[in-house]
């Protein structure tokens, strides 16, 4: 196996899981990982609605690390299991989002854009009344803003996550069609000195890569981009390391030689 470290991930602390972090603890060593991160869910001023009630998508933070620690303990000889966290970005949230960073001695932290204007695009009424192409360059600029707004974490997430939802869902999507935006986010990142993931979800909901696509891994490689972490986004314990085998040979296809993981927010890079 050549990635062995899972880096966004979720139990029953983040509000879209009822799983056990033990659980996805004993699914990482039966499957021979040697280093998970738990990416439990803070979005901060989530929408409300009757599907999401307040406060679904805001971690107890001191709960999670209390479990975690108790649990890296009892595996520490089997597994390394690091605490992480997944930053829904908006950007009326930045002075938030800051110190809530600066508030815990996280290993690794995830920046997201999970909403846009108040919407998630998880749900049908985001692409109401316009095309996938206008809801997906609105996703876009949203998610430029956010990089150029708040600098406090270590890779972006999912970055093309939008487009698992859209009407067309990939069909008729591509790198070149988002290349203005696409371009500014891959400098962006670099002049911060900020890397990427590799999110294997997508491919569960019937993407034909993974998010972000391969044009976009490649291009963040062809300008120097380095820092790069694999995450299977898995909210239960058969999903945890999903499509790894597909990840790797994604990202060798498009240059990259090793593969990161962190720890107290310092990255360490593994060859594939």
């Amino acid at each position: 196996m050549p990635i062995t470290s899972d880096f966004h991930l979720h139990s029953s602390f983040s509000g879209d899981s009822n799983t056990p972090m033990e659980e996805m603890i004993k699914s990482a060593v039966s499957k021979g990982f040697r280093s998970i991160c738990f990416t439990e869910h803070m979005d901060m001023d989530y929408p409300v609605t009757e599907e999401s009630p307040e406060g679904i998508f805001t971690v107890n933070t001191d709960s999670y690390l209390y479990e975690l620690a108790k649990l890296k303990e009892v595996y520490e000889n089997q597994i390394k299991v690091l605490f992480g966290i997944e930053l829904g970005v908006q950007p009326h949230l930045m002075r938030e989002l800051a110190r809530y960073a600066k508030s815990y001695e996280f290993d690794f932290i995830i920046a997201s854009t999970h909403t846009v204007k108040r919407l998630d695009p998880y749900y049908p009424s985001y692409f109401e009344n316009r095309t996938d192409e206008e809801a997906y360059r609105q996703y876009f600029e949203e998610e430029l803003l956010c990089m150029r707004s708040f600098s406090n974490f270590d890779v972006y997430g999912h970055i093309d996550y939008v487009i698992r939802y859209g009407k067309t869902i990939d069909t008729e999507y591509s790198y070149d069609k988002y290349a203005d935006l696409f371009e500014k986010m891959i400098d962006r990142l670099l002049d911060m000195e900020k890397g990427i993931e590799i999110n294997t979800g997508g491919l569960r909901k019937g993407l034909r890569e993974a998010n972000p696509c391969s044009d976009f891994l490649r291009r963040y490689r062809q300008k120097g981009g380095e820092i790069i972490t694999v995450g299977s986004d898995a909210h239960n314990p058969a999903d945890l390391g999903a499509d790894f085998d597909r990840a790797a040979a994604i990202l060798t296809d498009c240059g990259f030689k090793y593969y990161t993981t962190f720890d107290k927010r310092v990255p360490a890079f593994h060859k594939i």
